[in-house]
């Protein structure tokens, strides 16, 4: 019984999230502002769910700092994102390994 009440606490609480912008505003934002605050959201959601992911997900936090560097890095040379995960994935292992090596 309580599992059914969770999920719908839950249906409800969503509903409400994206229902209330909807009701409150009427007319098309034109504060620039406001509309670019809100276009760049998504993107600082993203960001601040992603990056204690990447400090945490190996054994040593100089591996992941070197992998988000090269990701970066291979970002800003505009590269595909396959190519940016790989680099990064490749950078990790080899510098585990290396730590690993020298240990």
């Amino acid at each position: 019984m309580n599992f059914y009440l969770y999920v719908l606490v839950m249906a409800v609480v969503t509903y409400l999230i994206r229902m209330i912008p909807l009701v409150l505003v009427d007319r098309e934002i034109k504060n620039t502002f406001i509309k670019s605050f809100l276009y760049y959201v998504p993107y600082a959601a993203l960001a601040s769910m992603t990056f204690p992911a990447i400090l945490f997900s190996t054994t040593q936090m100089a591996a992941a700092i070197a992998g988000f560097a090269v990701a970066v890095f291979m970002a800003l040379r505009e590269k595909g994102l396959l190519l940016v995960a790989l680099g990064a994935c490749i950078t990790v292992f080899v510098v585990e390994q290396g730590m690993a090596f020298l240990m």
